[in-house]
């Protein structure tokens, strides 16, 4: 039995450490990475339960996809940014049978963000209604001096507040943030303002679920018109990229080197920076993110032809050209032919990619319904980027399926 262990320690090599060596360079890296990219679970677990009420929201939207027709009665009371800045306005007089809103006090400073980007709270504001239906949600907005209005935000969410029995309510509103305009100047006033909505009639579709429809099919027609113009550019550039057309000469060959050279820069550019630069170019919206995935894609597609036309048949090419055909003809009846097939697979998919990635540049600036979403999150109205992830999810999953099936009975 020894005799045989001492011939198979024969046989076999012995390892000179080398796998030790790896494992210890692999540890290195992955705990340098760890580092680097900040990981950090024990944050992550400890502040789960304050993202567990965005994430509920986006994950089950739909109580903002519909809502009702609405009659509005408000009442307002006036704001002075900074008390020694002027005279603070005199609380409203109260008109009997009428809402009615008192501030106190009637100035004061406005939240802001100090130079680490946290918020400083601004002043307390007690605010005293009356008047109102009982047992009624009710929204608090605030007015800026030059007539923007927007809901405060406390704690992440929109200021609400129910009245009770008799329709009154008192609530302690902190001051929001809002920048004032340098080129402001003299007393600055604002104004918060109770806002009752009172739902009259049956459901109809809410405002974020109508947007939502309009930009994800903008989505889709930007996916389609990206991959059309993709298609048409990227057809005549996919000849020059084969090897195997371009062979004949060092002209052609050359030719071949700066094409493939040219698609491997534009594609290793990814569509989000190519967005970037065209905002910079045309502007904010849908063209700008036309432009970019058309760039990419034109890189893409032309790549994907150019590997297909290298491995078609030769055999059918020998026989076109024993004919005496020329550099066009053999392309036209013995390349094309074999191209069809795999350029509508290559076609359809990069569609399916186009319309994922318009989502993406949409964030920024680059149309479509992530320009939609990034701003719904923005805003932290959680509800209705729900709707809008969801919508993302189910186009894509439909397009997957189709993209299939038109794959099935064409290639």
């Amino acid at each position: 039995m020894w005799n045989a262990w001492d011939a198979r320690r024969q046989t076999i090599p012995e390892k000179k450490g080398g796998g030790v060596i790896f494992i210890l360079i692999i540890v290195i890296f992955f705990t340098m990475g760890w580092q680097i990219s900040q990981i950090n679970l024990v944050k992550m677990i400890r502040e789960l339960p304050d993202a567990i009420p965005p994430l509920s929201r986006v994950l089950w939207p739909w109580e903002a996809a519909v809502t009702r027709e609405t009659e509005e009665i408000s009442a307002g009371a006036g704001i002075l940014i900074g008390c020694d800045q002027g005279t603070p306005p005199p609380p409203p007089e109260e008109i009997p049978g009428s809402p009615y809103l008192m501030s106190e006090p009637t100035c004061g400073e406005l939240s802001r963000m100090d130079e680490n980007n946290q918020v400083i709270k601004g002043t307390i504001l007690h605010l005293t209604a009356r008047g109102f239906a009982p047992n009624t949600e009710t929204q608090i907005w605030w007015i800026d001096s030059l007539g923007n209005e927007f809901r405060p935000r406390q704690e992440g969410e929109y200021v609400t507040v129910v009245t009770d029995s008799s329709g009154s309510f008192e609530f302690d509103l902190i001051m929001p943030y809002r920048l004032i305009p340098p080129s402001a100047a003299g007393p600055q006033f604002h104004r918060v303002e109770v806002r009752q909505i009172s739902a009259v009639g049956g459901l109809i579709i809410s405002d974020p679920l109508k947007l939502t429809l309009e930009r994800m099919a903008e989505t889709i027609f930007m996916g389609m018109m990206a991959t059309l113009f993709g298609i048409l550019f990227s057809i005549p550039v996919s000849f020059l990229a084969a090897r195997n057309l371009m062979s004949g000469s060092w002209v052609t060959m050359a030719i071949y080197y700066i094409t493939r050279t040219i698609l491997n820069i534009v594609r290793a550019i990814e569509p989000l920076i190519w967005a970037l630069i065209a905002v910079v170019w045309v502007g904010l919206g849908p063209f700008a993110g036309i432009i970019a995935l058309t760039l990419h894609s034109v890189a893409a597609l032309g790549k994907l032809y150019s590997e297909a036309i290298e491995n078609i048949d030769p055999g059918q090419i020998e026989a076109v050209q024993a004919t005496g055909a020329t550099k066009l003809q053999t392309i036209m009846f013995a390349v094309v032919p074999q191209m069809i097939p795999p350029f509508i697979s290559f076609s359809i998919y990069r569609w399916d990619i186009n319309v994922r990635m318009s989502t993406v540049i949409g964030l920024v600036g680059g149309g479509g319904i992530g320009f939609l979403l990034v701003q719904y999150i923005r805003l932290l109205d959680y509800k209705a980027a729900g709707i809008a992830v969801w919508f993302i999810a189910i186009t894509v999953a439909i397009l997957d399926y189709v993209s299939a099936e038109i794959r099935k009975r064409f290639v």
